[in-house]
């Protein structure tokens, strides 16, 4: 049992995979909060050019 855990211990196969998970991770969030940023970016002007548009109509 005790070489098994020490085989365990110095392996380091999995640790990539941890960095690759929260290196994931971390574009998916990123790549969320642009989206929201756009959406409401474009939200605002569209309301903007909707009030322009009220302006200007007879």
């Amino acid at each position: 049992m005790r070489n098994l855990f020490n085989k365990f211990a110095v392996k380091e196969d999995g640790a990539v995979t941890v960095d690759w998970v929260v290196l994931c991770a971390a574009v998916v969030g990123l790549g969320a909060a642009l989206v929201l940023t756009v959406a409401n970016a474009s939200t605002d002007l569209s309301d903007g050019i909707w009030a322009y548009m009220n302006t200007i109509r007879p």
